[in-house]
């Protein structure tokens, strides 16, 4: 998938007038601004998780960064609300979701693997 790919070009885009796009995950919802690839991929998205919905185990070997918009968001490492900055490095892993519900503002792939200075 190519969306917003072109990086010498201004995009503007309205995510609440986005539909959102099931995930391969039950309950976790996307809403997408960028994306170069398919479902692993480089990519720029507002995530959604329902009530009880989770992630299993993944890898992240290009890194992830996000922020929570609303909700509290979790992973094996803690419990993230609101306002929560978190940047995961290449080659991380982590199993997230919510059990309130959440939703967040994701980068994946957004660095090299070698890429941890």
């Amino acid at each position: 998938m190519q969306l917003n790919t072109d990086l010498s070009q201004t995009v503007l885009v309205h995510a609440g007038q986005l539909d959102w796009a099931p995930s391969p995950s039950q309950g976790v919802d996307r809403r997408m601004l960028f994306r170069i690839g398919a479902e692993q991929a480089r990519a720029t998205s507002i995530v959604r998780y329902a009530p009880g919905s989770r992630f299993t185990r993944h890898l992240h070997p290009g890194g992830e960064e996000f922020l929570v918009l609303d909700g509290v968001f979790q992973d094996e490492s803690g419990d993230f609300p609101a306002g929560t900055y978190v940047r995961n490095p290449p080659g991380s892993a982590h199993a997230p979701g919510s059990d309130a519900g959440c939703t967040i503002f994701v980068r994946l792939w957004q660095f090299r693997a070698d890429d941890l200075t």
